[in-house]
């Protein structure tokens, strides 16, 4: 069993000594990974449609705040030394697919082979109208194709792809990542299309208990989505090995609505290895998480 914990990502938590603080208390602490999420620009968090909260808000009021994944998951790679970087989860159409795949294979190899990578199809239209050039309706279309086009590009010699959304042909994409055949994929997401994209690309199955339209948050439901999945599975013509299942809860302190201050990790004493905000804590609904994933 691994544990890890979601870095913030918003507002004052983006301070590059906050950020480092965090990553290297955790590290310190025994944690396995580290998790970072993906928005490029977001509209008013004021209005609801956050689809992993039950009351559609977004857990921080200044969410729109924030570093963008991939240049903190390096930066982030560069303060740790022994901490999986997990991206919980990439929007795989935020990013040109050959531009991602390299960035990645980067990553892979500045980190030492300590890159996961979760990915998602999107949800925010409001997002991908500003940021993304492929149509929103065709996200998962899309999502698959980039996922296909990144094992061509890490995997072959001299990579070729004729797709409708990805042309590559003569080029050169080096160096490859560090892991072999490339870093886990964690496919995100717990629709129906999502179950049959981990079933069919993924290493691992990444869903969120807390989606009100498809909920995990119960042993029940959650079993009942691994089952869903193994049938999927067998229909891809996958074996069961290669989706292990391994659940995290991810919780947050008992009795805070939000995170601590920040200025807790910058006032800490460094021979304090106590964190007292989390001498207890509960699972909520609403930071549950359920994954299905190997240990690597």
């Amino acid at each position: 069993m691994q544990f890890g914990f979601n870095l913030p990502n918003t507002g004052a938590f983006v301070a590059p000594d906050v950020v480092v603080r965090i990553a290297r208390e955790g590290e310190t602490l025994g944690y396995d990974y580290l998790t970072v999420t993906d928005h490029v620009v977001l509209p008013d968090m004021a209005e609801p449609g956050y689809p992993y909260s039950e009351s559609g808000a977004f857990y921080s009021r200044d969410s729109a705040y924030r570093h963008e994944m991939l240049a903190l998951a390096a930066y982030l790679a560069a303060a740790t030394a022994k901490l999986r970087i997990v991206l919980a989860v990439l929007v795989v159409p935020h990013r040109p697919a050959v531009l991602a795949a390299k960035m990645l294979a980067t990553i892979d190899v500045l980190s030492g082979g300590r890159l996961t990578i979760g990915i998602g199809a999107g949800w925010l239209k409001a997002e991908f109208d500003a940021v993304v050039t492929t149509p929103f309706a065709e996200r998962g279309a899309v999502t698959d194709a980039y996922l296909d086009a990144f094992r061509t590009l890490w995997t072959q010699d001299k990579p070729r792809i004729e797709g409708r959304y990805v042309h590559y042909d003569g080029l050169v994409l080096a160096p490859r990542p560090v892991q072999r055949p490339h870093p886990p994929i964690w496919v995100g997401g717990e629709s129906g299309p999502s179950l049959r994209r981990a079933a069919r690309l993924g290493d691992a199955w990444y869903p969120i208990g807390s989606n009100d339209a498809h909920l995990l948050d119960t042993l029940p439901r959650y079993q009942a989505g691994v089952a869903r999945l193994r049938q999927l599975t067998a229909a891809a013509g996958r074996r069961r090995a290669d989706l292990p299942g391994q659940a995290l809860w991810r919780c947050r302190p008992a009795g805070r609505e939000r995170w601590p201050s920040p200025s807790l990790f910058r006032q800490r004493s460094r021979s304090d290895r106590r964190y007292p905000h989390a001498a207890r804590s509960r699972c909520h609904r609403d930071r549950l998480r359920f994954r299905a994933a190997p240990r690597r």
